[in-house]
C-alpha cells in the first residue's frame, strides 16, 4: 500500500497530461536497498544530455513531467551510492512511463527495474490527488474503487461520497439535505436531460460502471458551471482508451433473495411478449389492445445475468474505445401501504407487492484523435436501453380497503393490480475540443452537445375490483376509468455548447513561483419537452352484470363478443399534453492567482434562464391560464480560496450564489398516479429559489494515500421548494414555495487511513476508509398574503410553524474496509456499510383554511426511517487473464419504512406513529467471471 502515493502522483500526472495531451511523464517510486527498501528521498533523477531533473521526495516519490515524446535515458543518482542509467525509455504523449527501482551501494540489474506506462483517470489515489489540488471542493470516485466497493453503476457510486445519500422512497439523490431540484447534471461537463418525468436529473443508474472514469460531485459552486445547483454538481466522467489496446469480456449470473421466493411465480406484465432482446417494440396501438390484448400476468425466471465487452485499439492519432452490455435483473418486494386524509384512514393494504424486471442495454463509443502536437479533438457517443415491466397488487388476501368504494354491510373488500412497463432511451453525443496556443500559455477548450431522450410508458394496464367470498370478483364502481390501459410519452430534444479560455499569466514554473490565469467563457443550452399521455378505459354498461371468474383472470371478461354485446363500453379521455422548453445562456469570468501556498479563484457568472411551459391536463380549472412563462436574469458570484500550510495539508474557503429552477414536471399540473394510487402534481405558481452556499475545510494528507478531512457548511435558501401533501385531497402530493427561508447547517468529517502495509508476496494489505455528515436544518412554514393584505393561505399546521427541510437527514455515514494480498494474482475483499437517519419524505399540511382549526384538520409529514445496508465483494485473480468475483448486496436486507403521526378525531387517544409504506428489498447474490486478453 506504499505505492498508493506513486500511483497518485503518476495518475495526477496523467490527468494533466490528458488535458494537454501532446507531452507526457516519467515518474516512479526509489527505495533503498541499503536499508531494506525504505523510501529514498533528495535521491538525483535526471535526463541524460539534459538539464531536465528532479529530486525524490520524503516518500521516494519523483516526477519529470512535460516531456515531449520519444526515447530518453534517465539516470538515477545518490551520495555514496552507485549510479543507475536506465537507456530506452519510451515516453508517450498523454501517458506517463512508471520507473520504480533501488539503488545502493551496488546498482540494480537492469531486469529488476520495473516500467510501466499508464494514463488511467479511475484510480482512487489519483482523484484524491486531484482532490488535493484542486482549488474547489470536490469529490471523487473512480472506477477502479466502484469495483472494490460492488458498485453497479453511477447512482449508487454517489452515496460512496460524503454528505450523499438517496431516498428510498423518491428515488432521489440528496447531497447535504437538497434533493434533486437543486443538483445539476453533467457527462464530460456538459448537462445531460432527464429521464422521468418525475425529476430533473437523470437517473444515475442508467450509467454502468462500465461506462464510467470517474464520477465527481463539486461541492462549492464556481462560475463556470451553470448556476442552477445549490448542492453541487455531479459530473460523469466517461470512458476512454486504457493503453494502446483492450479487449474483454465478463459475464454474471446471480440472484435477488427476495425475487428467488418467488421462483416459480414471479410475475410479469402481457407486454413482455413485445420485449425482444431487451429492447421493447409494441405491435399493437394501446387504444386497441382493450380488447385484443390479454390483461393478465405472466410469469418469468427470476435469474439475474448479465454480459458485457469491451474493446479498444490505438491506430496512430486515432484513439477507438467501445463497449456494450446486456443485463437483466429482478427484483422483489412485499409489505404494507396505508393512506390517511385528516388523520383518516382512506386506504389500506396489508399485503402490497411489487414484482420489477429489468433489462438495460448500453452501447458507448468514444474516439481521440490529435490532430497535432497542440490540437486534440474527443467525440462521445451513449445509447442506453431500459426496459423496466413491473407488476404492482394489492389486496389479494382479502385485507384490502378502499375508503368509499364499498359499504361496510356489503363483505367486500377491494384488489388492485397495476402493470407497467416503462422504457427508457438515451443517446447522447458530445464533440469536445482541446487546443493549445503560444506554447501553452493560452488555452482553448470548446464541448458542443446533442441529445435525444424517449421515456414511454406505452401500455400501462390497471384493474381495481371488489372481492368477496367464494371467489366472488366484481369491478369496482367509484369511475369509469378503473379498468383502464394508459399510454404516457416523453421526447426530449436538446442542444448545448460551452467554451472556455484560459489564459496563464504565469505559472508555477516561473521563478517566482506564482500562478496567475484568466478563464473566458460561455455556457448555452436549449432544452424542449414534448409530454403526451391518455387514458383508454373499459366500463360496465350496467352495474355488476359481467363480473370475472377470479382475480388471476380478469382478462376473461375483456373480449371483443362483451363490447360489441354491449355488455361493456369504450371510455377515452382527453389526452394529456404540455410542452416545456428551457433556455438557458451565460457567460462567466473567472480570475485565479495563488503561489505555493496561497490560491484566490474569485468569478462571476451571467446567467439568463427562460423556463416556458404550455399545457392542456384534465382536472385543472378551465378558468385559469394554461401556460406559464418564467423569466430569471441574474449574476451568480462565486469565491474559492485555498491556503496550503504545508504539502501535506489544505485549508480552503468557499462562498457562493446560486439558483435553484422548478423543472417541468414541478410546473405543469399533470396529475401522475403511481401504482400505489398516489398522485403528484405540478404547481404552475412555483417560483425559483435563491441559494447563498458557504464552505470551509480542512484537509490533510499524512502519507500516501491517507486523507482526513472536516468541513463546516452553511446554506441559506430563500422560497425553497418541497414536496408538500395538497390540501383537500387524499393522497395527492404537489410542489410550493412553503417557507421564505431554509436554513441549512452541517459538519463532514472523511478520513481514509492504511491500517496494515505488507510489502510480503504473502502477506496482507488492509485500509480503511469512512465518512460522517451531521447536518442542522429548518425552515418555516409561512402564511401567504394577497398585494392587498387579504389573508390566501397558510403552510402551518398542528402547531407546526417550522420544521425540518425536506429530504434532509440529521446522520450520514459512510464506511468501508478494503483487504488485498500482495501476490502476483491477488485475492482482495471489500465491505461496505451505509446509513442516513430519518428523513421528511413529504411535508405535511392543513386540511382547511381556517387559522381556528389547522392544528386539528391537517395531514402530518410522513417520516422515511433510517436503515443500514451493508455489501461484501471478494475478488480473485487467476494467471494473467481470469478473475472470478462475488457480490454480496443489500445483505442485512433492511426494511424500508416511511410513517405518520395520526392523531383520532374522536376520542381521548393520543397522536401515534402509524407505518403507511413497508417492505424489503432482497440481497442481492451474484458470481462474475471475467477474461481480460
Amino acid at each position: 500500500m506504499k505505492k498508493l502515493f506513486l500511483l497518485a502522483l503518476l495518475f495526477f500526472a496523467a490527468n494533466m497530461q490528458a488535458q494537454d495531451s501532446t507531452s507526457g511523464a516519467i515518474g516512479g517510486k526509489l527505495t533503498d536497498k541499503e536499508m531494506g527498501g525504505e523510501p529514498l528521498p533528495f535521491a538525483n533523477v535526471l535526463l541524460k544530455d539534459s538539464a531536465k531533473g528532479t529530486t525524490s521526495d520524503y516518500d521516494g516519490i519523483y516526477l519529470l513531467d512535460k516531456l515531449q515524446p520519444g526515447t530518453y535515458t534517465v539516470v538515477f543518482s545518490f551520495v555514496g551510492y552507485e549510479t543507475l542509467e536506465i537507456p530506452d525509455v519510451v515516453v508517450e504523449a498523454g501517458k506517463v512511463t512508471e520507473i520504480n527501482t533501488e539503488l545502493g551501494s551496488s546498482a540494480a540489474s537492469l531486469d529488476e527495474v520495473v516500467i510501466t506506462t499508464v494514463s488511467r483517470r479511475d484510480s482512487e489515489v489519483a482523484l484524491l490527488v486531484e482532490q488535493k489540488n484542486s482549488v474547489e471542493i470536490k469529490e471523487s470516485i473512480g472506477a477502479q474503487e466502484l469495483a472494490k466497493l460492488g458498485v453497479s453503476d453511477a447512482a449508487t457510486a454517489t452515496t460512496k461520497i460524503s454528505g450523499v445519500t438517496t431516498s428510498e422512497a423518491s428515488g432521489d439523490l440528496f447531497v447535504r439535505g437538497l434533493g434533486d431540484r437543486y443538483l445539476y447534471s453533467t457527462m464530460n461537463g456538459l448537462p445531460i436531460p432527464s429521464d422521468d418525468v418525475e425529476r430533473k436529473n437523470i437517473d444515475l443508474g442508467l450509467f454502468p460502471t462500465r461506462v464510467i472514469q470517474n464520477v465527481s460531485i463539486s461541492k462549492a459552486y464556481s462560475a463556470i458551471s451553470s448556476a442552477d445547483q445549490a448542492s453541487g454538481n455531479v459530473d460523469i466522467s466517461s470512458r476512454e482508451l486504457r493503453g494502446k489496446d483492450e479487449l474483454g469480456f465478463s459475464v454474471q449470473g446471480g440472484v435477488n433473495t427476495n425475487a428467488a421466493g418467488e421462483f416459480s411465480n414471479f410475475k410479469v406484465s402481457p407486454n413482455q411478449d413485445d420485449v425482444y432482446f431487451g429492447i421493447y417494440d409494441q405491435s399493437i396501438p394501446t387504444e386497441f389492445t382493450l380488447n385484443n390484448q390479454s390483461w393478465n400476468p405472466q410469469t418469468a425466471t427470476p435469474v439475474n445475468r448479465k454480459i458485457s465487452i469491451t474493446a479498444g485499439k490505438e491506430f496512430g492519432p486515432l484513439r477507438a474505445f467501445v463497449t456494450a452490455s446486456n443485463s437483466v435483473a429482478f427484483e422483489y418486494n412485499q409489505g404494507l401501504f396505508r393512506n390517511y386524509r385528516t388523520n383518516v384512514l382512506e386506504d389500506q393494504f396489508t399485503d402490497a407487492e411489487n414484482f420489477r424486471k429489468t433489462d438495460n442495454n448500453t452501447l458507448m463509443a468514444d474516439l481521440g484523435f490529435e490532430i497535432n502536437d497542440n490540437h486534440r479533438l474527443k467525440a462521445t457517443s451513449l445509447f442506453i436501453n431500459k426496459v423496466t415491466d413491473e407488476v404492482y397488487e394489492a389486496g389479494r388476501n382479502g385485507e384490502g380497503f378502499v375508503f368509499e368504494e364499498t359499504n361496510r354491510g356489503e363483505n367486500l373488500n377491494q384488489f388492485i393490480r397495476d402493470q407497467n412497463i416503462k422504457q427508457t432511451r438515451l443517446w447522447v453525443n458530445q464533440l469536445h475540443g482541446f487546443h493549445d496556443f503560444l506554447d501553452g500559455k493560452n488555452e482553448l477548450e470548446w464541448s458542443a452537445g446533442f441529445n435525444l431522450v424517449n421515456a414511454d410508458e406505452p401500455n400501462r394496464i390497471r384493474n381495481e375490483v371488489n372481492t368477496g367470498d367464494n371467489n366472488f370478483v366484481q369491478l369496482a364502481r367509484t369511475g369509469g376509468f378503473q379498468q383502464r390501459k394508459s399510454t404516457q410519452e416523453i421526447d426530449d430534444t436538446e442542444f448545448n455548447a460551452r467554451i472556455e479560455n484560459t489564459y496563464n499569466f504565469l505559472s508555477m514554473e516561473n521563478e517566482d513561483s506564482k500562478n496567475v490565469s484568466l478563464i473566458l467563457g460561455g455556457n448555452y443550452r436549449n432544452k424542449e419537452r414534448d409530454f403526451f399521455s391518455q387514458f383508454f378505459g373499459a366500463e360496465e354498461t350496467d352495474f355488476n352484470t359481467v363480473n370475472p371468474p377470479s382475480i388471476d383472470n380478469l382478462g376473461a371478461i375483456f373480449t371483443t363478443e362483451n363490447f360489441n354485446n354491449r355488455l361493456l363500453q369504450f371510455n377515452r379521455l382527453t389526452p394529456d399534453v404540455y410542452n416545456g422548453t428551457l433556455e438557458s445562456y451565460g457567460g462567466f469570468a473567472v480570475f485565479n492567482i495563488g503561489n505555493e501556498q496561497w490560491n484566490v479563484n474569485a468569478g462571476a457568472r451571467y446567467q439568463k434562464d427562460q423556463v416556458d411551459v404550455i399545457f392542456d391536463v384534465n382536472n385543472y380549472p378551465q378558468n385559469l391560464p394554461n401556460f406559464t412563462f418564467k423569466e430569471y436574469d441574474n449574476i451568480y458570484p462565486s469565491l474559492n480560496i485555498k491556503y496550503s500550510p504545508n504539502e501535506d495539508s489544505n485549508i480552503r474557503l468557499a462562498a457562493s450564489k446560486t439558483i435553484s429552477l422548478p423543472e417541468f414536471k414541478e410546473i405543469a399540473p399533470f396529475e401522475y398516479v403511481s401504482q400505489i394510487g398516489q398522485i403528484t402534481r405540478g404547481n404552475p405558481n412555483l417560483e425559483a429559489s435563491n441559494n447563498y452556499n458557504l464552505d470551509l475545510k480542512y484537509e490533510m494528507f499524512p502519507s500516501s494515500g491517507e486523507l482526513l478531512s472536516l468541513t463546516g457548511f452553511y446554506k441559506k435558501i430563500l422560497d425553497p421548494i418541497n414536496r408538500t401533501q395538497a390540501r383537500g385531497a387524499s393522497g395527492v402530493f404537489s410542489y410550493f414555495n412553503a417557507s421564505d427561508e431554509a436554513n441549512i447547517y452541517g459538519l463532514e468529517l472523511e478520513a481514509r487511513m492504511d491500517v496494515i502495509e505488507n510489502e510480503n508476496e504473502e502477506g496482507l494489505d488492509l485500509s480503511v476508509s469512512g465518512n460522517i455528515t451531521r447536518m442542522w436544518h429548518s425552515q418555516d412554514l409561512k402564511d401567504v398574503y394577497a398585494e392587498d393584505g387579504s389573508f390566501v393561505r397558510t403552510f402551518r399546521y398542528n402547531g407546526n410553524d417550522e420544521i425540518g427541510l425536506q429530504g434532509a437527514s440529521d446522520w450520514i455515514l459512510n464506511a468501508s474496509a478494503n483487504f488485498s494480498t500482495e501476490s502476483e494474482n491477488p485475492f482482495r475483499g471489500t465491505i461496505v456499510a451505509n446509513y442516513a437517519s430519518d428523513k421528511i419524505y413529504a411535508l405535511g399540511s392543513p386540511d382547511t383554511q381556517n387559522l381556528d382549526f389547522i392544528d386539528i384538520q391537517y395531514n402530518d409529514e410522513i417520516i422515511e426511517k433510517g436503515f443500514v445496508t451493508l455489501d461484501l465483494i471478494l475478488s480473485k485473480e487467476f494467471g494473467n487473464n481470469f478473475e472470478l468475483e462475488f457480490k454480496g448486496q443489500n445483505l442485512l436486507n433492511p426494511e424500508i419504512e416511511r410513517y405518520q403521526s395520526i392523531r383520532p378525531l374522536s376520542g381521548n387517544a393520543v397522536e401515534a406513529e402509524q407505518t403507511v409504506r413497508s417492505y424489503t428489498r432482497g440481497a442481492v447474490l451474484s458470481l462474475g467471471l471475467s477474461y481480460n486478453f
